[in-house]
């Protein structure tokens, strides 16, 4: 009989290791199986094909897209902004737009903007000018880099004392020439 009891249990020890590694591996599987079911997975935040082409493929110091300038006033323009670039690694750039499509507001664009310039296109404007006529706005950003020189409180006031007055009388290119003048006055 005790040879009998043996082989039972050294059966039942058998059978038990078999069955435990089946069902560990069924386990396993099935939390691993699982596991991809219901795992996080990163979403790529794709942008429309509107946001994506909202921004041109390439920019100067003075883009008038929304055509307030002559050819003339613009080239002059232009030229002050590059000379001073040149001299003091500063780059001021103005846009002027007639619409902020597919943004929601003035500010948004205005900041999407300023990231596309500095991310995509690697300009990184120390101060970005956004005018719209049409929509009757003007917004300025500014690098923290320049705070020592120039604070947001000072942009406003140079943008409001030069720019604002000119832009009501409906002279934008002396708006813009006036108050890009102190901005580098300041900057220097």
């Amino acid at each position: 009989m005790n040879y009998d009891i043996k082989m039972v249990i050294l059966r039942f020890q058998i059978y038990n290791t078999t069955t435990m590694k089946k069902i560990f591996f069924i386990i396993t599987v099935t939390l691993f199986s699982a596991n991809l079911f219901f795992a996080q997975t990163k979403k790529v935040a794709t942008s429309s094909p509107e946001i994506q082409n909202a921004f041109p493929k390439s920019f100067d110091n003075v883009n008038d897209f929304e055509k307030i300038l002559t050819p003339n006033q613009n080239t002059t323009l232009e030229t002050t902004l590059k000379a001073f670039y040149k001299k003091a690694f500063y780059n001021i750039i103005i846009v002027t737009i007639s619409s902020t499509k597919p943004y929601k507001d003035f500010q948004e664009y205005t900041q999407n903007l300023d990231n596309y310039l500095a991310n995509d296109l690697k300009l990184d404007p120390t101060i970005l000018i956004v005018l719209s006529k049409e929509l009757r706005q003007v917004q300025v950003l500014g690098v923290q880099l320049i705070s020592y020189k120039l604070n947001d409180d000072q942009t406003k006031e140079i943008i409001a004392t030069y720019a604002v007055p000119e832009f009501k009388k409906g002279d934008y290119y002396k708006g813009l020439e006036d108050a890009c003048a102190q901005l580098i006055k300041k900057l220097q």
